[in-house]
């Protein structure tokens, strides 16, 4: 996750301290907890590597010029709507890696939600994946899943059908 997407993440611009940094990511603990919120696990797993990126971090970031107040969006409560959407849908194959959220397996049949939802589909990579909306790519889909998992990390999601798998297979 690069030091803009963990910025947007916990809702910060300007001048940025360590100091700082854990207090936006202290707010956000407590808005994203698990126990306040169904997709709470996946969106502190985002919170958590947002906040790993900036806790030593001193410096500014500047304020996109296209992130006004009419347009600008709150990326980590897209986020949370976006896996709130989806994290009961049974087949579902969640990913997090960096500040974007990969959805695989039976997506098929879900895809009228994902796309309501605010997923896009990458299709050299069979997967939808949810991003920030001024995201642009430079690349084009050169990289496979695998080498962004390398680059970015991943982490998987338990939803509440995997918890309860889990129990019983133990």
């Amino acid at each position: 996750m690069n030091i803009q997407d963990a910025a947007k993440i916990l809702q910060l611009t300007g001048e940025i301290t360590p100091k700082i940094a854990k207090a936006a990511y202290r707010k956000a603990a407590m808005q994203y907890h698990p126990d306040r919120n169904p997709a709470g696990a996946e969106m502190m797993k985002i919170i958590n590597a947002a906040y790993e990126v900036l806790k030593d971090y001193t410096g500014n970031i500047p304020d996109n010029e296209q992130d006004t107040e009419s347009n600008s969006e709150n990326y980590s409560e897209a986020v949370n709507t976006a896996l709130n959407a989806i994290i009961h849908l049974a087949g579902l194959g969640i990913e997090i890696c960096g500040a974007w959220v990969w959805v695989s397996g039976d997506t098929r049949a879900h895809k009228d939600v994902l796309k309501t939802a605010g997923f896009k589909y990458a299709s050299k990579k069979k997967c939808w994946y949810f991003r920030p909306s001024d995201w642009r790519s430079a690349s084009r889909g050169a990289y496979s899943m695998y080498e962004i998992r390398d680059k970015y990390g991943s982490s998987k999601p338990v939803t509440v059908k995997n918890k309860y798998l889990k129990k019983s297979n133990a």
